[in-house]
């Protein structure tokens, strides 16, 4: 009985050194982790004037003001519009 006891004190220091020692991760929940995980930047949204797509705005061609998905619905809509 005493060499139980003996090696159950032993078991739980060895577990309580180790658990001491290694950093807690389930302190963190997931929705920090994803939070982290977002972009850096979020860029704005646009809608083409001639088909209605939505595009990043660095992605689109702009003409008077106007956003456009390419430089075809760009010549076209100037076209229909003239």
């Amino acid at each position: 009985m005493g060499k139980l006891v003996f090696f159950l004190i032993i078991a739980v220091l060895v577990y309580w050194i180790i658990k001491t020692r290694t950093p807690e991760e389930t302190e963190t929940p997931d929705d920090d982790k994803a939070e982290n995980a977002t972009p850096k930047s979020l860029e704005e949204m646009v809608r083409c004037t001639h088909c209605g797509v939505h595009l990043p705005r660095s992605e689109s061609v702009t003409s008077q003001g106007e956003f456009f998905c390419s430089n075809e619905h760009r010549l076209e809509h100037l076209d229909s519009s003239s």
